[in-house]
């Protein structure tokens, strides 16, 4: 009787090895570009609030401030950043308060998506960012 030897040779595990390293060099950019892109919804999600907010603080005051961490009724009392802080929230304002335009900028990890790095809205609602495709 033959006895058969069993298990793994180095070339097989090398071939192994050789073939999941392929196959995370292909994964691990498209994933890390599918994080970037589902985090701009955090930035497009916080100025849509802040233009409501400021919607509202006109409305009780008949003018709009840049005050965005500063609790009502001075300011929003909303945060600096979003949520997770992707992104950080910024509010500028005309000299009379007339107009406003609050901008949300890549932060941390999110700086790197160069496509998206600005989102901004204004008090007329009209939404920009870095590329055309963001919004």
């Amino acid at each position: 009787m033959l006895n058969k030897m069993r298990g793994v040779t180095l070339i097989e595990l090398v071939i192994v090895v050789a073939i999941v390293a392929l196959l995370a060099t292909i994964a691990i950019p498209s994933y890390r570009q599918f994080l970037l892109r589902s985090h701009r919804a955090e930035a497009k999600s916080a100025l849509l609030n802040l233009a409501a907010a400021q919607e509202k603080f006109y409305l009780q005051n008949n003018t709009y401030t840049d005050a965005l961490v500063a609790a009502p009724p001075a300011g929003l009392g909303l945060l600096a950043t979003t949520e997770n802080g992707y992104y950080t929230i910024t509010i500028a304002n005309d000299a009379d308060a007339e107009i406003f335009t609050a901008t949300a900028t890549a932060a941390g990890g999110q700086a790197d998506d160069t496509d998206c790095a600005t989102f901004t809205i204004n008090q007329a609602g009209a939404r920009t960012a870095t590329s055309d495709s963001c919004w």
